[in-house]
């Protein structure tokens, strides 16, 4: 009967794991963490002087490289030093060549955000008057064949983390006779090797995947040594360190310690959960410390609650797992038993109770309110998870019940051992209990009979040997479908086959998740760019000012222009004219700004000499919004001068 069901089974695990990675496929796999809130020149704007440098504002702190920031003229041309910089806030600058002509610039911007996550993008700003251009943007990091390969790296980098965590702990919890079980041996190798090639997997491509997307830059020596400087290059070289200690703890747990007894193997087992557990616990700890958890709101807090949910994960999906197989492929003279399953159903128990409170705690992290879990993705999917993880925690229910009524396997009486003696002489065991899919003939342990009076009954050692093996198979089988015939294990096995689909799932849906944006960020964000879009909502202010220094020659008009006229940054140009409208070139101009309500000012600002009748200022610094005075102290000779002001509303 196991042979019939279990490629039953084959099929529909590798359906399942099919429609999982059509979940991912689906997903984006550059979603942006860190959402660009503002720059300068802004998006779109037209300015009537090329700036000395770009900046961008960022929702959250970004790392960058040389060409992070690059600006490119109407030509293509690189307009940039290709020198990106940040003051150490969330705001980072490039300055540009002097004397670029009037046109259209592209700005292009591949950053990493403070969890990991590639963000780019492009926008345009002109000087002087808009124009056609010649730009066209490169393909955005995170995409492409490198970015759909990064995305399911990091799939099976969690399930064989799942696999590996989940199936030792539930032989050291809840089956120690399953060390000795040749199928749940191969589910944490498997496991092992999954997560280990995953990591390798993802430290090689993390290069290309965060700046150019390139096949070809897979298996750059350069970028692999930037990404090794990075905190996910460490957080995943620090994985496969751990990956060689679990090695070790593999080996013992499937070897020294499955042959160990009594006191002896009770020593052995604390050692190797105490070992285990650190394992395990800095693995989990190898995402925190470089994903959402490490970055954003409370990261203190919310590194040890993350690593607390990932080994929750681990321990109930991953002890499923090792069930599920044990149900279907554990050899009939070493069954699971109902205690096993008993144990294993208290502990699920306890990491549903984890998860329910560390998950709490990070949807109200992540979404921080109720608009966000409706109306951004991150909190569409947290709902998505939150009703196939209600799901699974329904068909565990049933699974519970079907434990409560599973009963230990009878107790069937030994099979009278044979013997018959060989051409050597030799004697050995039938081995009832002879395991067919534990790698061993049945009935290798079996040896031939002989008569009762010592002598041949004719039978040679070789066929004796071939009808010991006949009968030992027959007797496996026989147990085997005596196992598979209770009809309480066959209702677990149902129940348990369907957890373990619906968990595939929620494995799906969790893996997207932490390559989306959160919705506290994505609403920041949003609300950052809609506050910076509204600040300028006053417009450029244009205060004129006639003027009379009472001296030959004294009399004119001084033009104040403040552009966007808000709170912080401003651009201001200054024009003098004479009556008849001609430039005035006076030796000597100076302004003030003063807020008198506030008691503020007055703050000077002298400009630079442009040309004729012409001066300016960049990075004019307004401190608040108010109802400005602004005043212009002009001279027009050496002992002739006059100040005149003007209010402004700005900001």
């Amino acid at each position: 009967m196991a042979h019939t069901v279990t490629p039953r089974v084959r099929t529909l695990v590798l359906l399942l794991l099919a429609v999982a990675g059509a979940l991912l496929a689906g997903a984006a796999p550059a979603s942006a963490h860190a959402a660009l809130t503002g720059s300068d020149p802004g998006q779109g704007t037209v300015v009537e002087q090329a700036p000395r440098q770009v900046s961008l504002t960022f929702s959250e702190a970004v790392s960058l490289t040389g060409d992070s920031l690059r600006v490119f003229d109407p030509k293509g041309e690189r307009a940039d030093n290709g020198k990106a910089s940040g003051s150490g806030g969330t705001t980072y600058a490039v300055a540009l060549h002097s004397g670029l002509p009037d046109g259209t610039y592209t700005v292009t911007y591949q950053v990493v955000s403070a969890d990991s996550h590639p963000v780019s993008g492009a926008f345009t700003y002109s000087v002087g008057a808009p124009s056609a251009t010649t730009v066209s943007v490169d393909q955005a990091s995170g995409d492409g064949p490198v970015g759909r390969l990064y995305g399911i790296g990091r799939y099976v980098s969690y399930a064989g983390f799942i696999v590996l965590v989940g199936g030792c702990a539930f032989v050291l919890a809840c089956w120690q006779r399953g060390s000795g079980v040749r199928a749940v041996q191969r589910l944490v190798v498997s496991g092992w090797v999954a997560l280990t090639a995953a990591t390798l997997g993802l430290l090689l491509l993390r290069g290309s995947y965060t700046t150019s997307s390139k096949v070809a830059d897979v298996f750059d020596l350069e970028l692999l040594g930037q990404v090794l400087q990075t905190k996910t290059g460490a957080a995943l070289v620090s994985r496969l360190l751990l990956l060689a200690a679990g090695a070790l703890f593999i080996a013992v747990l499937f070897g020294a310690y499955d042959k160990r007894e009594g006191q002896e193997k009770r020593d052995l087992a604390l050692g190797l959960a105490i070992g285990g557990g650190a394992v395990a616990s800095g693995l989990a700890a190898s995402w925190a410390m470089a994903e959402h958890a490490s970055s954003g709101l409370q990261p203190g807090i919310a590194m040890p609650v993350d690593i607390v949910h990932l080994l929750a994960v681990a321990l109930w999906l991953g002890g499923l797992s090792t069930v599920l197989v044990a149900l279907y492929r554990a050899p009939a003279g070493t069954p699971l038993d109902a205690t096993a399953v008993r144990r294993f159903s208290r502990l699920a128990l306890g990491c549903v109770i984890a998860l329910v409170a560390t998950g709490t705690y990070q949807a109200w992290r992540q979404v921080g309110t109720w608009s966000a879990l409706t109306g951004t993705r991150y909190g569409q999917l947290l709902l998505v998870k939150l009703g196939v993880v209600a799901l699974l925690v329904g068909i565990a229910w049933l699974s519970r019940r079907w434990t409560s009524r599973l009963a230990e396997p009878p107790v069937e009486t030994a099979i009278a051992k044979k013997t018959v003696r060989t051409g050597a002489g030799a004697a050995v065991d039938t081995g009832a209990d002879a395991d067919t899919d534990a790698g061993s003939e049945p009935g290798s342990e079996v040896s031939a009979t002989s008569g009762s009076d010592g002598s041949d009954s004719g039978t040679t050692p070789a066929r004796a040997a071939q009808l010991a093996r006949q009968r030992a198979a027959e007797e496996s089988a026989r147990r085997k479908q005596a196992r598979d015939a209770d009809p309480q294990r066959a209702g677990l096995r149902r129940s348990v086959l369907a957890e373990a689909s619906v968990a595939v799932v929620v494995l799906a849906v969790t893996t997207m998740l932490t390559s989306t944006e959160p919705g506290r960020t994505e609403e920041e964000a949003k609300a950052a760019t809609a506050a910076a879009a509204a600040a300028p909502t006053s417009g450029a202010v244009t205060l004129d000012m006639p003027f009379d220094t009472g001296g030959e020659d004294g009399k004119g008009l001084v033009r104040v222009e403040l552009d966007p006229a808000r709170v912080g940054g401003n651009e201001m140009h200054v024009y003098v004219e004479r009556p008849n409208g001609r430039a005035f070139d006076v030796p000597e101009v100076k302004l003030s700004f003063t807020l008198e309500s506030r008691d503020v000012g007055p703050l000077p600002v002298v400009p630079d000499h442009i040309t004729t009748g012409h001066w300016s200022a960049s990075g004019v610094q307004i401190p608040m919004a108010g109802d400005w005075t602004v005043a212009v102290t002009v001279r027009t000779s050496d002992i002739d001068q006059t100040t005149v002001d003007k209010n402004a509303k700005i900001g």
